[in-house]
């Protein structure tokens, strides 16, 4: 039992002292900061010339409502927004679609329309922060509502900046959030890497998301292995594409988890961003430095958090943001201690978003470069967690590439072991969940959460019937038609499905000219 507390989650033994020659150790070969193939960080000075972006996730309700908490993070400090999306603004229905009842509002903001959209941004300074929105299967249609709000404000697409997550591969992996079969949703993302190429050269088309495979219950090698994974997947189309592996590596980013294991977090920031930098050296042919930087949001683990003695999980957050800061962030995520109860509420966001604070303020993380290096377990897991990713990709090369491994369902059933196996450790004690295994005391006061207004789904629905109403008829159908015939063709969507959006067109019209083109997915594994 007492040998167990030293492995990581990956199976990785750790020992109790790795020095020069100790067995197991490699020779470092991280280089500088910002030399490829930036093991040490992306940039030569890291957080002394820029702190990292703190983007704190926010969503629920109306859009009015959700947009009174965006101002209310950037009146507390916050520097970029980060946008939930509820589960039927996620899978393309509309508030008025009879799958979406019950489901409005309640794990993100409702968005419809371009409406919406202008209500969430209201009085925000586009042109000042970066804004980041966790939306997969629709990516292509909230990005061009946010385009048009923006456009219809005066402000050119080029002094935009921020990220769609646009990955739909992790959600055949980890979600389930999907539309479209892979063929079809990888042409909607290559089109989307396209289009902003040419048009919105400040934003990410695409962050590939570690972060949800992580929360499935992957170990954190898993994490880096299939996320990797997918980014070549994602390179790969666009290449055929045509697409210059040099220009599209820039506006590539990536999302990953940040766990409790302290020392295995900190060097799988470091191991991803050594081996992703070799993948698009050595795969790809990428000749810039900036093409083969992995640069990446973290968030700490939802998972992590428990909903007995709620208040610990203040200082799990604390511990997991400071592993994400010291493995080289470029913006961070904090989460509520109450999000396993429910969505936070505006004092708990408060002590989220002042955890990082903190960090920047008063513990002196941010005055030194890879704070980290030179530690022998650092280096030596490093290198450990990248040899093992090195692996699971090419067993996915070995099957095929990621589309061929996810349709076989190797990576969900290698994500599913991983899950039982961590869940029977904490059952049977050998992994300690402090409050739920140890320690636990009973019944503790409880903690005040957020209540989402049962009044939010009449008012969505009552909203777009007016939207509905009012607006042209006619040149919605023309400008649905139009995009219906560019999907049975070979032209870049976006500019059609940005027609379509200017004249109010919603997330759900859209989508159904998606389904009736391109069909619907439906898993089915091959056993």
């Amino acid at each position: 039992m007492e040998e167990d507390r030293h492995i990581t989650t990956s199976g990785i033994r750790l020992k109790p002292f790795h020095g020069e020659g100790a067995e197991g150790t490699v020779p470092d070969d991280g280089g500088a900061p910002a030399e490829f193939p930036f093991t040490r960080g992306i940039y030569a000075d890291m957080y002394r010339g820029r702190v990292w972006t703190m983007r704190q996730y926010a969503g629920f309700g109306t859009a009015q409502e959700t947009n009174q908490r965006f101002h209310y993070l950037l009146e507390h400090g916050q520097k970029g927004l980060s946008v939930a999306f509820d589960l039927p603004t996620q899978i393309g229905f509309d508030a008025d679609h009879s799958l979406a009842f019950g489901e409005v509002g309640k794990v993100g903001v409702s968005i419809c329309s371009l409406e919406d959209m202008e209500v969430l941004l209201e009085g925000l300074p586009l042109e000042q922060i970066s804004t980041s929105m966790t939306i997969n299967a629709t990516a292509s249609v909230l990005l061009c509502f946010y385009l048009a709000a923006a456009e219809k404000r005066g402000i050119p697409f080029d002094a935009l900046r921020g990220t769609v997550q646009n990955d739909i591969l992790k959600e055949y992996i980890a979600r389930g959030t999907y539309i479209s079969p892979p063929g079809p949703s990888m042409r909607l993302i290559t089109d989307t890497i396209a289009f902003c190429k040419e048009n919105v050269p400040k934003w990410n088309a695409i962050s590939i998301s570690g972060y949800h495979i992580r929360e499935a219950g992957s170990t954190a090698v898993q994490e880096v292995g299939f996320t990797l994974g997918d980014g070549i997947a994602y390179v790969q189309a666009a290449v055929d594409r045509g697409l210059d592996v040099d220009e599209i590596g820039s506006q590539i980013s990536f999302f990953f988890n940040v766990h409790n294991h302290f020392l295995e977090e900190i060097a799988k920031f470091r191991a991803a961003r050594r081996l992703w930098a070799r993948i698009m050296r050595e795969r790809f042919g990428a000749k810039s430095d900036k093409a083969c930087m992995l640069r990446f949001h973290a968030q700490t683990a939802g998972s992590a958090l428990t909903a007995q003695q709620p208040r610990n999980n203040v200082v799990r957050v604390a511990v997991q943001a400071m592993a994400a800061v010291l493995g080289g962030a470029q913006s961070l995520h904090t989460n509520s201690m109450d999000e396993a109860l429910a969505l936070p509420t505006e004092k708990a966001v408060r002590i989220a978003l002042r955890t990082q604070e903190i960090l920047v303020e008063e513990t002196n993380l941010a005055e030194t470069v890879d704070p980290c290096a030179g530690s022998y377990a650092i280096e030596a897991l490093t290198d450990e967690i990248e040899a093992r990713a090195e692996k699971i990709i090419s067993r996915i090369d070995e099957m095929g590439g990621m589309l061929r491994a996810i349709e076989k369902g190797w990576v969900q059933r290698e994500v599913q072991e991983s899950a039982y196996q961590a869940q029977r450790a904490i059952d049977d004690g050998r992994s300690t969940v402090v409050g739920v295994n140890e320690y636990a005391t009973g019944s503790e006061p409880a903690i005040h959460t957020l209540q989402i207004r049962p009044e939010v789904e009449e008012e969505q629905r009552a909203r777009l019937a007016a939207l509905r109403e009012r607006r042209d008829a006619s040149a919605v159908s023309e400008r649905l038609g139009a995009l219906s015939d560019a999907a049975k063709g070979g032209d870049n969507l976006l500019p059609y499905i940005l027609d379509a959006v200017r004249v109010y067109t919603t997330v759900g019209e859209i989508s159904d000219v998606m389904r009736a083109n391109f069909g619907e997915y439906r898993e089915e594994v091959e056993i």
